[in-house]
């Protein structure tokens, strides 16, 4: 159900934005084409001509029941007073007309800011006056601004720009346009069949979601519930009690602020002692079978989180099941993150599962009882920005350039580098190539990095109502030692004396 869902989801999401865009794309046709800027072109040979325009292609009819669309085409001679010629024909007839003829071939167009590409194709011999052919689809010529339009067909095409007495030296400035009545059509069955792909898959989806998440180990309702240890222990590693969440008597004093209590997320990341040198050149590779479905997964997350939402702005309550698989994401999620690239912090291949299992990596959440209704209206957004700058600092990219695409010549800034984040993981592991040693307190500032980037996590997720604290807790894993009074599910803790010093 789950998997059917996500793929019913994504496709009604899909064709939803396409229906949208193409609704724009027909609300903005104005006098009904869609109209690029005007542009100078200037060859110095006797014709300039497109590549061949496969408009609809081979094997169709040639009449359509339905207009497919229309080209216009604007063209006007640099030199007042002298005429130009714009013909559209069959690719065949163009190319035996222009043969030995020098003439230009049209490759390329970028517009902001415009640059044409050309191929020259030599020749000697001089062409006869393009308007006494016969050949054309259509064609115009003559003085000033001429334009042609024409109705897309099957079949290869080309478009031809000459001076109307076939003298060499093209400089016109031509624009385009096109329309379609196919538009509208278009986007009414895309907005149809995203709503009901979206109105299928959606609750699929959701009841896949709740029914891995009843089947999954539910989250504990403490901060003392047990965490996995690593497989057969490890020297080195924190001691029993430690790693059972019995916090050392240092931390157990109840006078601690309840600023710095542990927050009710919780990231556990055991270093391996027995790392390998070279393995994480590869654990990427090796773990694409786990990017390809987290990506599904991520999406889930995206669609029960929203569900989510809505669910506690009426009831005031997480529906658990989804907190359950939620959490599971997270902590798959987590888990590969630790193995391959977040941390680089044991050889042990992830298990597939959203449950907890007995992995060196883990991270948990406590279900709360109740959730302030308010809040999920806001927090994931306006309350979160001061924290989402800090994780944009942490695991942002480092720098960026701007890119143009090649065919509407529109710019946009392109990442790239290094973040923060993979800049500590990539010193630790090549010290590790060298040395055999993963340094220790870089492996705690990277702990805490990624406790940062999670805590942020289940808060934007709605799963808590407690701010995120603006702090780095180093080390392999949170002992928890809330403060007296802090309230736990409900619960009140009640109060301590002070706790034994050795």
């Amino acid at each position: 159900m789950l998997v059917v869902g996500i793929l019913l989801s994504i496709l009604g999401f899909t064709a939803l934005a396409g229906g949208i865009a193409a609704s724009v794309l027909g609300t903005a046709q104005g006098d009904g084409y869609f109209t690029s800027g005007s542009a100078r072109f200037s060859v110095a040979s006797h014709a300039l001509t497109t590549p061949r325009l496969d408009a609809v292609g081979e094997g169709v009819p040639p009449r359509l029941p339905f207009d497919i669309g229309t080209l216009r085409l604007r063209a006007a001679s640099a030199e007042p007073g002298r005429e130009i010629f714009i013909g559209i024909a069959p690719q065949a007839d163009i190319e035996r007309y222009l043969l030995g003829v020098h003439h230009t071939e049209l490759l390329e167009v970028n517009s902001r800011p415009f640059r044409a590409e050309y191929r020259d194709i030599p020749g000697t011999t001089t062409p006869a006056p393009p308007a006494e052919q016969t050949f054309w689809n259509t064609s115009v010529s003559g003085t000033g601004e001429q334009e042609l339009t024409w109705d897309l067909a099957t079949g290869s095409w080309a478009i031809v720009v000459m001076n109307a007495d076939a003298s060499p030296g093209v400089d016109a400035d031509v624009q385009a346009g096109f329309r379609s009545d196919l538009i509208w059509p278009a986007a009414t069955g895309l907005l149809i069949g995203g709503a009901i792909g979206l109105a299928i898959g959606v609750p699929l989806l959701v009841s896949g979601a709740v029914g891995l998440g009843r089947h999954a180990e539910p989250p504990s309702r403490g901060p003392r519930g047990p965490l996995p240890q690593f497989p057969g222990g490890a020297p080195g590693l924190a001691s029993a009690p430690e790693m059972q969440g019995t916090p050392p008597a240092s931390q157990a004093d109840p006078l601690t602020p309840a600023e710095n209590a542990p927050y009710p997320a919780r990231l556990l990341g055991r270093l391996d002692p027995a790392l390998s040198r070279w393995m994480w050149l590869v654990k990427w590779f090796l773990a694409i079978p786990h990017f390809i479905v987290l990506a599904f997964l991520w999406f889930a997350f995206l669609v029960t989180t929203i569900v989510a939402g809505f669910a506690i702005l009426i009831t005031g309550r997480y529906p658990r099941p989804l907190f359950t698989f939620n959490v599971g994401v997270l902590r798959w999620n987590w888990r590969v993150a630790f193995y391959a690239y977040a941390a680089a912090g044991t050889d042990l291949y992830p298990p597939f599962t959203l449950a907890r299992t007995n992995y060196p990596a883990d991270f948990e959440v406590d279900y709360p009882e109740r959730l302030s209704r308010g809040l999920v209206l806001v927090k994931w957004w306006l309350l979160a920005i001061p924290h989402l700058l800090v994780v944009a600092a942490f695991a942002g990219t480092t720098w960026t350039w701007q890119a143009e695409t090649d065919d509407l010549g529109t710019t946009y800034e392109r990442g790239t580098g290094l973040s923060l984040l993979g800049l500590l993981v990539l010193i630790a592991v090549v010290v590790l190539l060298f040395t055999g040693r993963y340094l220790r307190p870089l492996f705690g500032l990277i702990m805490g990095i990624n406790r940062w980037i999670y805590r942020v996590l289940a808060y934007t997720a709605l799963m808590r109502d407690e701010y995120p604290p603006f702090r780095l807790d180093q080390g392999p894993d949170e002992v928890p030692h809330p403060a007296v009074g802090t309230q736990l599910d409900g619960a009140v803790l009640p109060e301590a004396g002070p706790a034994p010093r050795p």
